[in-house]
C-alpha cells in the first residue's frame, strides 16, 4: 500500500455516474413500484452508501478513509436509470474508488432486484446492461 503520512489533510469530494439500461416493461413496474422484492430505489440508495464505506476491505490496496458522506442520486430515463454517488472526506488521499464503488454497487443491486423481468423466454439478459460508469467531477481543497 502507498505511503500516505506525509500528505496533508483536506477536503476532497468525488462524483461518480452511472447507467443501467432496463425494459419498458421494467421501467413500468420501477415506477409503479410493483417490482417482487420492494423499493428498489431505496434499496440501491443504502447498498450504495455501504459499498462506498466499505471499499478497503473490497479493494485490497485501498486506504481506510474516513468519509464524511455519501449520497445517491436516481434519474429515470426513458431506458433506464441514471445513478450518480457524491463521496466527501478530509482525508490525505481522494474518493474516487469509493464513489465509483457507491455507483457501481447501486447499479447491480437495481439489476438484482428486477432481474426476474429483464431475463426473456431462455433466461437471458438481450438488452440490460451497466454502462457508462465514470468519474465526472473530483474537488480537491486545502
Amino acid at each position: 500500500m502507498v505511503d500516505i503520512s506525509s500528505k496533508s489533510m483536506i477536503f476532497r469530494m468525488t462524483e461518480a455516474e452511472g447507467t443501467i439500461c432496463l425494459s419498458s416493461e421494467t421501467m413500468d413496474a420501477l415506477k409503479k413500484g410493483m417490482v417482487k422484492k420492494g423499493n428498489v430505489l431505496a434499496t440501491a440508495e443504502i447498498a450504495g452508501i455501504l459499498a462506498a464505506k466499505k471499499t478497503h476491505e473490497l479493494l485490497p490496496l485501498c486506504h481506510q478513509i474516513p468519509i464524511t458522506s455519501v449520497n445517491l442520486f436516481f434519474h429515470l430515463i426513458d431506458d433506464g436509470v441514471k445513478v450518480r454517488c457524491i463521496v466527501n472526506a478530509t482525508y490525505r488521499t481522494g474518493v474516487e474508488m469509493e464513489a465509483l464503488m457507491g455507483v457501481s454497487t447501486a447499479l447491480l443491486t437495481i439489476w438484482d432486484m428486477v432481474k426476474y423481468i429483464e431475463k426473456d423466454g431462455k433466461g437471458q439478459y438481450q438488452n440490460t446492461r451497466i454502462e457508462g460508469i465514470k468519474i465526472i467531477k473530483k474537488v480537491k481543497r486545502e
